[in-house]
């Protein structure tokens, strides 16, 4: 039996160090890597959300969003705690149910996309990369391809204090879920993927 990381490597097309680009056919929500976690953290929400001891309250409302986010500023002091420990069960348990909010109650879909850039697709969450580039899935408006946003950076942008210029920056969760692509925000790149 082949190993499912060279699988799903070929599955696209093949270059060096299973870096891949993606062609006209790629569908963005069908990757085997996003699918295959897809399953394993539905899978595994029961137990992840009995572990926090909120499980009868993340109910998957735009308003549960307030307890992960209580739960990883408990949890982590930066943004690169949160970008550390993505691999974690916790983590990815949050990745997962902020971006199953957003799709349920703003009709994303889950979706792995290229690098705007070069096209490419990083190997799905490298663990092997001491820092994430674009590994990890988003969630996104289908038809949009400026309409996405990435849980795990929303998760690490919870955490930030101030912006790159030292003006004070408050985000949270529900914040953020009101306005996902930071559309009150003159200075957002839609490119940027806010989130």
């Amino acid at each position: 039996m082949a190993d499912r990381g060279v699988l799903s490597c070929w599955s696209v097309a093949v270059t060096v160090a299973c870096m891949t680009e993606a062609d006209e056919t790629y569908d963005p929500t069908r990757h085997p890597d996003l699918l295959a976690w897809l399953a394993e953290r539905e899978g595994a929400h029961a137990a992840w959300a009995a572990q926090t001891s909120f499980a009868g309250v993340l109910d998957f409302s735009p308003a549960s969003l307030a307890i992960p986010d209580d739960l990883i500023r408990e949890t982590a002091h930066s943004m690169e705690e949160i970008t550390d420990r993505r691999m974690t069960p916790f983590v990815q348990g949050a990745i997962w149910y902020v971006g199953e909010v957003f799709c349920r109650h703003k009709g994303m879909v889950w979706m792995y996309i290229p690098d705007i850039v070069t096209g490419e697709l990083e190997p799905f969450f490298n663990s092997a990369r001491k820092v994430a580039a674009l590994d990890h899935p988003c969630v996104g408006t289908p038809g949009d391809p400026d309409s996405y946003m990435y849980p795990l950076n929303a998760l690490r942008r919870i955490l930030l204090t101030e912006d790159e210029v030292g003006n004070k920056v408050a985000d949270s969760l529900p914040s953020i879920f009101a306005d996902p692509f930071g559309e009150d925000d003159e200075e957002m790149d839609p490119s940027a993927g806010w989130g």
